[in-house]
């Protein structure tokens, strides 16, 4: 089938003078999230250069040996490397990319890239993660006091000192594609929903292919419209979205939003290798997550991933029963 695409606006938000302007930063965001679930993020303090340059570390990672590599493998906890193993529900397929996921806490040990392969990496990484987490919990205060809670209650959720911190940095790596026909299909990112609290995303310009969907209903839903929005990459901006956590503790009032990257196919579209990094905000293990209006039942951050993962398997099970 034809996709049909819709030029929606994507809110562009300024976080210029932010203290000063806290209320009427709360009132776009929240506007956003009602409405798109998406907002692309200008004036937030960190410098292109250090987007750049954490890029080009990223870009030195995926260069590495793949037998390099595996010596920081995936594993459940979501950190780790991965290739060509992420099968999303909506195609059944894997996507064709490679990831290395870090965090904050105690489930990174061991999984750092060594300074023998990447010099300075681990100390590069955290640095950065730490420049994205302050603006992450400016974005939670106004979430909060949209949602008439505790101005810190996310923050307190999401506290990335604790050892059971579960929030995760992932550096992506998508494949070049042949621009030729050649019988194959091909499958960048699927089309999903995250289940965090809010995603950050930082892309290159020039190496296009995020699409969103929005207007997301329920959020254990899996259908996807077969209408999509294309969102530019530009060097600098950071694309957010609303997770399933804040959707859940918003009590289903914020959006989170099907989104993909997809697999070039027609003419414009970027074939080229495609580098781009996600923060992903999840809470900390125990952290308890129950929204005003007390819709869902009250779980812990733990439980809410694991659910999370249980029904993301569970439809990936349906659409493989589908097309065998």
């Amino acid at each position: 089938m034809q996709t049909r695409y819709v030029d929606r606006p994507i809110p562009q938000i300024s976080l210029r003078d932010f203290d000063h302007r806290i209320d009427e930063i709360t009132a776009e965001l929240i506007h956003a999230a009602e409405n798109v679930g998406f907002f692309t993020l200008i004036d937030h303090g960190i410098l292109v250069q250090d987007i750049e340059a954490i890029s080009a570390t990223a870009e030195c990672f995926f260069n590495l040996p793949d037998n390099v590599k595996a010596t920081v493998p995936w594993n459940p906890n979501n950190v780790g490397w991965e290739k060509n193993s992420q099968v999303r529900p909506s195609t059944g397929q894997p996507d064709t990319k490679e990831s290395y996921q870090l965090q904050f806490g105690e489930n990174m040990t061991d999984l750092w890239m060594g300074d023998e392969h990447l010099p300075g990496f681990k100390e590069q990484s955290l640095d950065f993660m730490h420049h994205v987490q302050e603006v992450s919990e400016r974005l939670m205060r106004c979430f909060a006091r949209g949602l008439g809670c505790p101005e810190d209650l996310f923050i307190k959720c999401h506290d990335i000192k604790r050892p059971n911190a579960q929030t995760t940095m992932r550096l992506l790596h998508y494949f070049a594609l042949p621009e030729k026909p050649d019988g194959k299909t091909y499958h960048r990112a699927g089309a999903h929903a995250d289940w965090d609290f809010l995603t950050l995303l930082f892309q290159r310009t020039g190496q296009s292919g995020l699409e969103i969907c929005p207007g997301r209903e329920v959020v254990t839903e899996f259908g996807i419209g077969d209408e999509w929005t294309k969102v530019e990459a530009r060097t600098g901006d950071i694309v957010c979205n609303i997770g399933d956590l804040l959707m859940s503790w918003s009590d289903d009032r914020f959006k989170s939003t099907f989104h993909r990257v997809k697999a070039p196919s027609e003419e414009g579209d970027y074939y080229g290798h495609r580098f781009s990094i996600a923060y992903f905000n999840q809470p900390c293990k125990d952290s308890l997550i129950q929204g005003p209006l007390k819709k869902y039942p009250l779980v812990t951050g733990e439980e809410f991933t694991a659910n999370a993962m249980k029904r993301n398997f569970a439809a990936l099970q349906e659409k493989l029963k589908e097309s065998a």
